[in-house]
């Protein structure tokens, strides 16, 4: 048995660990029938796959559409931002549009959200927020929600990003 006191950063680390770990057992046992719908929505597109994101979600959107594109769905990431100034023309009529934040209401993405759902085939939220603009907006939801985040003042995304990502995956 060893009586060496854990140090400040191992049981931070732990802690970090545990909370990921609680968040995608949830997200694990509460998979709707969305999720399939989401899946053959992108299996049975015609065009290709456009991820969207900003900030951390916009980081995890660019990892997703890599991802996709490396196992053979024609995918990209697109900025809301850069959309916003004239690379909305990269959407086509048959891309499905993945769009990824927690909250459902960022501000670059809702703005995007009335062009996006006239010039594309289907829009795929992965979102936190269930009653979000963002959820609203789309054909499918997947739910991303947690409880909190892994930042001690549950302020950065930490665990959200985390769902995101292996939802995504």
């Amino acid at each position: 048995m060893n009586n060496t006191p854990e140090l400040p950063a191992i049981h931070a680390a732990k802690r970090v660990i545990g909370v990921a770990i609680d968040a995608l057992t949830t997200r694990m046992n509460d998979i709707s029938p969305d999720f399939q719908e989401a899946v053959d929505t992108i299996v049975n597109s015609d065009g290709r796959l456009i991820v969207m994101g900003v900030g951390k979600s916009g980081h995890i959107a660019r990892k997703l559409a890599a991802t996709f594109a490396s196992t053979g769905t024609p995918a990209l990431f697109v900025h809301p931002t850069e959309a916003m100034h004239g690379d909305l023309g990269m959407i086509a009529a048959s891309d499905t549009v993945l769009a990824i934040s927690q909250s459902g209401e960022s501000d670059e993405l809702r703005v995007l959200l009335p062009v996006i759902r006239n010039r594309s085939k289907a829009i795929i939220a992965l979102t936190g927020g269930m009653m979000s603009t963002l959820a609203k907006a789309s054909n499918v939801t997947i739910s991303t929600s947690i409880n909190k985040e892994a930042c001690p003042h549950n302020l950065a995304p930490t665990t959200s990003t985390t769902v995101a990502l292996a939802m995504g995956d």
